[in-house]
């Protein structure tokens, strides 16, 4: 399995799986042809904070100036019956890595979700900490984007909100046994990506954009209407690795937030 190195992580949630000129894949939170030496470094606080990232390069013009951003408020929703994504995960071997930004664990190829036929294949995992995403102003102890691309370039992230429960997630062990990786490490692990998900596939939808530099526009996003429980102990490992990794919540511009109501 080749390692892809986001550059605007998360969110893919981050950059458009920046593909680093060892691999070809994606983060942030996708793939933008560049090299890490040709834009400027980013970071979560200071003179490199999101504040000013639309600032640091034509490239990243759109953290700036852009109009349809993530991540957002979930609030004032449209509810309709839309049809669940499907799914077609399964247990299979997974390279988890430190990119700088958040934990990152690549997808082996044959993992995807699908949307009204349309196939988009899952590339990778990451989170954020606390949340990105808020619902009614609500912010939950982390965030997952399972970022998937199909054929043609197309971005679909799909975000899971976390939150503690009583117990340690069996299905999410082998991803927080990464938590630990300095970033020059890798560990070969298998994940039973399915299992990592809520039991309702109900979603909110609405299209926005890589929530880390360059901000790229026309992202689909599908978040999770449940939370996925995790106990204190696997929240602080991930939070122990990073924590304030998350991009404050944008305007929505009048987008139409869409909120599944039929479980179908």
């Amino acid at each position: 399995m080749r390692r892809t190195i986001i550059f605007a992580l998360a969110g893919f949630e981050l950059a458009i799986l920046l593909q680093a000129c060892t691999s070809a894949s994606a983060t942030t939170e996708t793939t933008v042809s560049a090299s890490s030496t040709t834009l400027p470094h980013w970071t979560y606080e200071g003179e490199e904070g999101p504040d000013n990232w639309g600032e640091m390069s034509e490239a990243y013009v759109l953290c700036a100036d852009g109009s349809a951003q993530t991540p957002i408020d979930i609030t004032d929703t449209e509810e309709m019956a839309i049809l669940d994504p499907t799914f077609a995960y399964e247990k299979s071997p997974a390279l988890i890595f430190n990119n700088g930004h958040t934990i990152e664990a690549e997808a082996e190829e044959g993992n995807s979700v699908s949307v009204h036929g349309a196939r988009s294949a899952l590339k990778q995992i990451h989170f954020h900490a606390p949340s990105e995403h808020t619902i009614d102003e609500v912010s939950y102890a982390a965030e997952v984007h399972f970022v998937h691309k199909t054929e043609a370039g197309e971005i679909t992230v799909v975000g899971v909100l976390i939150e503690e429960g009583p117990k340690a997630n069996a299905a999410w062990q082998p991803y927080i046994e990464g938590m630990g990786l300095s970033k020059d490490e890798e560990l070969e692990t298998t994940i039973d990506w399915e299992a990592m998900l809520p039991e309702s596939h109900m979603t909110y939808r609405y299209t926005g954009s890589l929530t880390t530099p360059p901000c790229t526009e026309g992202v689909h996003w599908m978040l999770m209407e449940t939370p996925v429980q995790l106990s204190a102990e696997q929240i602080a490992a991930m939070t122990d690795a990073y924590e304030g990794n998350n991009r404050p919540v944008q305007d929505t511009n009048g987008r139409v937030i869409e909120m599944d109501t039929s479980s179908n």
